[in-house]
């Protein structure tokens, strides 16, 4: 498969972080899903509450770029920002 993959988790410390991606994520995904180039996008919790599994897959590192680029600008990023992520990024040129 092509393109530019990250996936990984989302590790809330505590119920409050939960909570805000719980109250966030729909729209984050909406939006990703509505980017050029976005193949596939999904954030879901796991068995763990405070643990969210993460996949998306982009056609270009262009887009993959972009999409970094509005996250780190929008509400989810600003809301987000101290919540731990674990991800792997796989593909692209890099």
């Amino acid at each position: 498969m092509s393109g530019v993959r990250l996936s990984g988790f989302v590790v809330c410390a505590n119920e409050r972080e939960a909570s805000v991606i719980r109250q966030h994520v729909p729209e984050h995904i909406a939006l990703t899903r509505a980017e050029r180039g976005c193949l596939s996008f999904d954030v879901r919790e796991s068995i763990d509450p405070l643990v969210w599994l993460v996949d998306e897959h982009f056609d270009t590192d262009e887009a993959f770029a972009a999409h970094q680029a509005r996250v780190a600008s929008s509400d989810w990023g600003r809301l987000t920002q101290g919540i731990e992520r674990r991800y792997t990024i796989t593909g692209g040129s890099a």
